[in-house]
């Protein structure tokens, strides 16, 4: 789970002032005086501070106030220090509540797949999950499997805001905790009780009644409703 050597990775972060902690995307980036300690959570990671070590604690950060671990039941998150951000983190789209509507709708048009692979794509536009593409999607109206390109600039508009309102509203709720995703706290977020389409297969549509479908694009479950998305 650790890229470099676990000696080499303490020895360097000893000593060192956290000056910010920010996300690239999916990944948290913690920047400290000399370089970055960038962290991907995967499906099951956690970074929790002052908690309780368990059997899935791979990671832990003792700092002059208080502990911070990585907890990781699957292992598939990762754990990485550099002098610069790594390159896979650096080559990201831009970020979905920053990137301009010009901007957004340009990259849109040269992307000749479903508007749910692109949205989920990171070089289009960085941490866009499943979750909040589903969301966004239903919001403005777009059927999952309808080309990027072929939308009109007025639809293309309509998705921006859509985007733009689910993240910050799931921001605002502390994000989504349909498994086992909780904060630095170890709080549940409570945004899957505002979700209209994910996991919802089979429900009542909160728009036209109709009942939610659930289908399989781009290797990841895709809900949406029929009657109003096209």
């Amino acid at each position: 789970m650790l890229r470099g050597l676990p000696h080499d990775t303490a020895a360097a972060l000893a000593g060192q002032r956290i000056q910010a902690i920010e996300r690239h995307g999916k990944f948290i980036s913690i920047r400290l005086e000399r370089g970055f300690l960038v962290v991907h959570l995967g499906m099951t990671g956690k970074l929790l501070v002052n908690a309780e070590r368990t059997k899935w604690t791979h990671a832990i950060f003792t700092m002059d106030r208080g502990v911070m671990i990585f907890d990781d039941p699957r292992q598939f998150g990762r754990i990485e220090y550099g002098t610069e951000l790594p390159a896979r983190v650096v080559a990201l789209g831009p970020e979905p509540l920053e990137v301009s509507l010009a901007d957004f709708a340009a990259r849109l048009k040269e992307r000749r797949s479903p508007i749910k692979a692109v949205l989920l794509n990171q070089a289009v536009v960085r941490g866009v999950g499943n979750i909040y593409a589903d969301e966004a999607l239903f919001r403005a109206g777009i059927h999952p499997k309808r080309m990027a390109a072929s939308l009109r600039k007025e639809r293309a508009e309509k998705l921006y805001v859509a985007m733009r309102e689910v993240l910050a509203e799931a921001i605002e709720s502390r994000g989504s905790s349909v498994s086992n995703y909780v904060d630095a706290d170890g709080r549940k977020g409570s945004f899957q009780q505002s979700h209209r389409v994910y996991q919802r297969t089979g429900e009542a549509c909160v728009s036209c009644g109709g009942k939610i479908k659930r289908i399989v694009l781009a290797q990841r479950g895709t809900h949406f409703c029929p009657k109003c998305q096209k």
